[in-house]
């Protein structure tokens, strides 16, 4: 068993909770802009002391409204800035928050709601507050209802002024590091949604050790704009640990949007999941096609992943120097332009990169930072360190963090990150614990500096007939990154060789298909059994076959007609795959896959698009 130990590098004071982390940020530096917001006429600051003021308004709305000390509130918001406002008011009023993502379906928000017994609940605009009135009759717990949108939030803190500041601050300083500052359910791949207990020891010390870890991208001038989901405990701590670090903060909602606000917002690091930054790459490479240098991206790209992985052999030689500075002045310049021109940092979580794009952007100024986490770890528990990134890794742990590998692979947490429990769910809490270690589901392994390295989920590990393990994020994450490719999901389980389904980009197609001379209009139907199409998804089953053994590479494969989305079911929200459901849902396609198999067992895998079945 490899295990590796980082001792936490600040004191912890068992008194705090999680609103001393912004008396502590206003008592430095109150006039510090900690968040910009969008205007007609600009981006409007709110300092530190006004941000405070906000939110000690807000909270006394809370205990004016009779929320009382331990009780829940619900919110279901897209990422804006009285998300975070919420947050921290709901520490000061002692209340404990229950984040519901807007994208919910009914069954999700009345389990949630229901469960946590919340006794009210605040939603964005009015569809949400229809969408949570329909399962009302269900929630008797559940007595107010405020919307951002109406001008509650406002109206709340009006109400609040009759509330002395003797009374605020002794709801506020109630709670200490053991108490439970939020429940934040889980998405639900399997089975019921758990709601994972989050304590105020959980951001308070992570906070404290992460911004005493990393001052190189938490410095002086920093700024993020958040993206992601607050709903999401990944966007949620790093917008926690900014007001902490007085880093500057904005927030985009939408993000067709996100382009155009990284360009006038300007910030100095992201937080992203791997699906945006394969995005912004595809997209750049099909809008460099239609411009007619799709030639000269993909050399650019080349020279870059080449001069980035010869930085990590200590030597780049004379010619390739010469050519990553013409290409980068010619092609990659521009993209980190459109990226605000000022992004030293990304931070990456919920999935692997990959080298390649790890690589790529590297040479394109901006160091991705890959981290590791679950809910249950309130998020991050490793993270590559600037100036020391392994690529590849998902970095080594943070300070007051241990991890380890056990004896079947599987990654093992313990530390100040860990949550404290599964609500009311004692019998899922035991089985969440090793001998006080948090069972990841993940397997991995620790190299000699103590980089964390993902291999797969051990729920999802295939089986094959031949009795081959096979990981599928080893040969998914390659395929997605083709600019078509929406999905792939590799299946194979007890069955004699490897298959995939395949869903399209829907975003892409249309850009591709015109950049490949064909109808961008053609229904996406029509594209999965178009033969062009079938031929450049299986370049990219090739490129995914390129990473593995031939025992466990893809021998055929399906282009469904159709998308994986949150709305169908298929994907969580932050964008992975529901791999039970989509294998019960496309059962029949799987079958057809393995039609007549027995005479494939041996075959050689094709390189053509013969060997494709399309539905």
């Amino acid at each position: 068993m490899h295990q590796i130990d980082r001792p936490a590098s600040t004191t912890a004071t068992p008194t705090a909770n999680a609103s001393d982390l912004l008396l502590e940020r206003v008592a430095a530096t109150p006039d510090l802009v900690l968040f910009s917001r969008a205007t007609e006429s600009g981006w409007a600051d709110i300092t530190a002391a006004e941000f405070l003021a906000q939110v000690q308004g807000l909270a006394k709305g809370f205990i004016a409204a009779g929320i009382e000390p331990g009780q829940r509130i619900g919110l279901l918001s897209r990422t804006r800035y009285e998300w975070s406002l919420i947050d921290f008011a709901a520490w000061f009023a002692g209340v404990v928050l229950v984040p519901i993502y807007e994208t919910s379906s009914p069954f999700q928000i009345r389990w949630n709601l229901g469960d946590s017994e919340a006794v009210a609940v605040i939603v964005e605009d009015s569809a949400l507050r229809a969408r949570v009135g329909d399962v009302l009759p269900e929630l008797p717990n559940v007595e107010l209802v405020w919307t951002i949108d109406d001008g509650d939030l406002d109206v709340l803190a009006a109400h609040g002024t009759r509330i002395d500041d003797i009374e605020l601050e002794r709801r506020r300083s109630r709670a200490n590091e053991g108490d439970i500052a939020t429940i934040i359910y889980t998405s639900g791949t399997t089975g019921t949604p758990k709601g994972c207990v989050l304590t105020h020891r959980n951001f308070v010390e992570l906070s404290r050790n992460t911004a005493a870890d990393i001052p190189e991208v938490l410095a002086p001038g920093a700024s993020t704009l958040l993206f992601l989901p607050l709903t999401h405990v990944f966007a949620r701590f790093i917008a926690v640990v900014c007001v902490y670090a007085g880093v500057r903060i904005a927030h985009q909602g939408d993000t067709n949007k996100l382009i155009e606000t990284l360009g006038a917002f300007k910030p100095t690091f992201l937080l992203a999941v791997p699906r945006v930054f394969e995005k912004v790459y595809n997209s750049s490479e099909q809008r460099a096609e239609a411009g007619g240098r799709g030639k000269l991206f993909r050399q650019a790209a080349e020279a870059a992943i080449a001069y980035s992985k010869a930085l990590d052999h200590g030597h780049v030689p004379f010619g390739l120097r010469v050519r990553f500075a013409v290409l980068d002045r010619l092609v990659l310049s521009k993209l980190r332009t459109a990226l605000g021109g000022r992004m030293q940092f990304a931070v990456s979580g919920g999935g692997p990169l990959g080298e390649r794009l790890g690589h790529f952007y590297r040479s394109l100024g901006v160091s991705i930072l890959e981290g590791y986490g679950l809910t249950e770890t309130t998020a991050p528990a490793t993270v590559s360190r600037p100036g020391s990134v392994k690529i590849g890794t998902v970095g080594p742990p943070l300070p007051g963090v241990s991890v380890r590998i056990a004896h079947d692979s599987e990654v093992e947490i313990t530390g100040v990150n860990v949550f404290k429990e599964y609500w009311r769910n004692p019998a899922a809490t035991a089985a969440a614990f090793d001998d006080g270690w948090l069972r990841t589901g993940d397997l991995g392994s620790l190299d000699d500096k103590g980089n964390l390295t993902i291999t797969g989920r051990k729920k999802e590990i295939i089986v094959t007939a031949g009795g081959k393990n096979v990981a599928p994020a080893a040969l998914e994450d390659p395929i997605r990154g083709n600019p078509i490719v929406g999905q792939a999901v590799v299946v194979g389980d007890r069955r004699p060789f490897i298959a995939a389904l395949i869903t399209l980009d829907v975003e892409m197609l249309p850009v591709w298909l015109r950049n490949n001379g064909l109808d961008p209009a053609m229904a996406r139907d029509v594209a999965a059994a178009h033969p062009e199409v079938r031929a450049e998804v299986q370049r990219a089953i090739d490129y995914g076959n390129s990473h593995v053994s031939r025992a466990e590479s893809i021998r055929t494969f399906v282009i469904l007609p159709t998308e994986f989305t949150e709305e169908s079911g298929h994907l969580t929200p932050k964008l992975s795959t529901k791999r039970s459901v989509i294998l019960d849902d496309f059962a029949g396609e799987i079958e057809l896959l393995y039609a007549g198999a027995p005479g494939h067992i041996d075959a050689a895998p094709q390189q053509d698009s013969k060997n494709t079945i399309t539905a």
